[in-house]
């Protein structure tokens, strides 16, 4: 009997089936987030809600079926769960404000780039490092000189230069969290073009750090304070040359101290996780944003791999075993156990990223107001001022050097938590009116749905030319 087709036919009603048993357990948590929903809700609500988040956000990985990152699904679940208020649906809208969803999402992010740390190689890094310089300089000067010279005043004229110099400013930053986890999704972050980009929305985000406090200081005061500014640049390339120095020092003395207490899979855990959330902390505490410290935290501790723990016990034991097995084989089986010890770190805190990246991507999707592209002059100046940041960002992308530049620049394309805290600024200054803060949120929201899709289409392409 022919049963060419047979697995296409029947995975139909099983992913219906599996569709309908899903609606059964999320229709109960969806009933009592609702009826639970108040401008302080309690703790069981929050359960309710997490279990929506997460449960919608690993369907919306369905996206990977027409070849798109799964970042993206997690986004658009956001768009829509943020949005329902526009239908009645009022059970959600707690959630954008709610501190404790809030917290699991700025958490999540920073065990996202703790994890891309962990996966790069600091050497390849240091290749790149004048490379990854002027990508971030071009594609936080290209945008930034753009909007505030010349597209600000032609797309929305007569306001003040202040308000074009802060406009210019929104641009400059990319998203390192949603570059990051297209490069993740797919498998490449080990690529010249992800150690570029990564290295440049480093550097991005102390620059826009100095930016934001030269525009904030010219509106406050009128002038700019350039010895702040100096001081703030100088705790910034401090923090980043000491934590590559003299973390590398502390988490190897780290590493053998506990692993006379322990070599178990929960010291590890514990060290690795405490390790970044304390650069992340130190990270905030001078002003930088705390992904910044925990990107530095994975770099320190990608060397290391806490080869002090049991796998030098475990080589030995393997190698015991194979005692009269030939040569060759046994160092390809040694190199094989190192491989995967290595890879333990970053395995042990997987679980822990299923369950706190989407919240962050689910959260931030939930930010975007579909109702303010129903005006159409906010929506014509957000597509071109979207037209200028993608254009800004790709054009950096040709400083690269000899790499892929359209992945490269595509690749600083995504905007996201630091733009907001641009536009959040500029808002409460009074700089940005309702109408403008509006149209740099839809800005955030297309460069954030475009670039992915468009990057994860460039990397397959590249690996299929490679």
């Amino acid at each position: 009997m022919n049963h060419k087709g047979t697995g296409s036919i029947t995975a139909r009603p099983r992913l219906f089936i599996g569709l309908m048993l899903m609606a059964a357990w999320l229709i109960p948590s969806v009933a009592y987030a609702s009826s639970g929903w108040s401008p302080e809700p309690n703790t069981a609500s929050v359960f309710g809600w997490l279990v929506i988040i997460l449960v919608l956000a690993r369907l919306a990985s369905l996206v990977e079926r027409v070849g798109q990152p799964p970042v993206l699904g997690e986004i658009l679940v956001g768009v829509l769960l943020g949005n329902l208020i526009l239908v009645g649906v009022q059970a959600f809208e707690a959630v954008k404000v709610d501190s404790r969803v809030g917290f699991l999402a700025q958490l999540g992010v920073v065990i996202l780039l703790f994890q891309v740390g962990l996966e790069t190689d600091i050497e390849e890094m240091r290749r790149v490092g004048v490379r990854a310089l002027l990508v971030a300089c071009a594609g936080v000067a290209v945008p930034f000189l753009a909007v505030a010279l010349l597209v600000g005043p032609v797309l929305v004229p007569g306001l003040p230069v202040t308000t074009y110099i802060f406009l210019g400013g929104t641009l400059s930053a990319t998203s390192v969290g949603i570059t990051a986890r297209v490069f993740r999704d797919l498998g490449r972050t080990q690529t010249p073009e992800a150690r570029i980009v990564l290295g440049a929305a480093v550097i991005d985000d102390v620059l826009g750090l100095l930016i934001l406090a030269v525009v904030s200081a010219i509106v406050v005061t009128g002038t700019a304070d350039w010895g702040s500014v100096a001081w703030i640049a100088l705790k910034a390339g401090a923090f980043l040359l000491g934590a590559i120095v003299l973390g590398n020092l502390a988490a190897a003395q780290l590493t053998r101290f506990f692993a006379l207490i322990h070599t178990g899979i929960g010291m590890k855990f514990t060290l690795a996780i405490g390790f970044a959330l304390t650069l992340a902390y130190l990270a905030d505490l001078i002003g930088l944003a705390p992904i910044v410290g925990s990107f530095a935290a994975g770099i320190i501790l990608e060397p290391i791999h806490f080869r002090q723990f049991d796998v030098p016990r475990i080589i030995d034991e393997v190698r015991g075993l194979i005692r009269g097995a030939d040569p060759a084989l046994k160092s390809e089986i040694g190199a094989v156990i190192e491989h995967h010890a290595d890879r333990h770190v970053e395995d042990i805190i997987e679980p822990l990223s299923y369950f706190l990246v989407p919240i962050f991507f689910v959260l931030t999707g939930m930010s975007v107001k579909l109702d303010v592209l129903f005006n159409l002059p906010v929506l014509l100046v957000a597509i071109g001022i979207t037209v200028v940041a993608i254009a800004g960002k790709v054009m950096a992308g040709f400083a690269a050097g000899k790499v892929n530049k359209w992945v490269v620049g595509w690749g600083m394309v995504p905007r996201g938590e630091v733009e907001l805290i641009f536009a959040a600024t500029g808002r409460a200054l009074g700089v940005f009116s309702d109408e403008l803060y509006s149209v740099l949120i839809v800005m955030v929201v297309l460069c954030t749905l475009i670039a992915p899709p468009v990057l994860a289409y460039l990397l397959r392409k590249s690996a299929r030319e490679a």
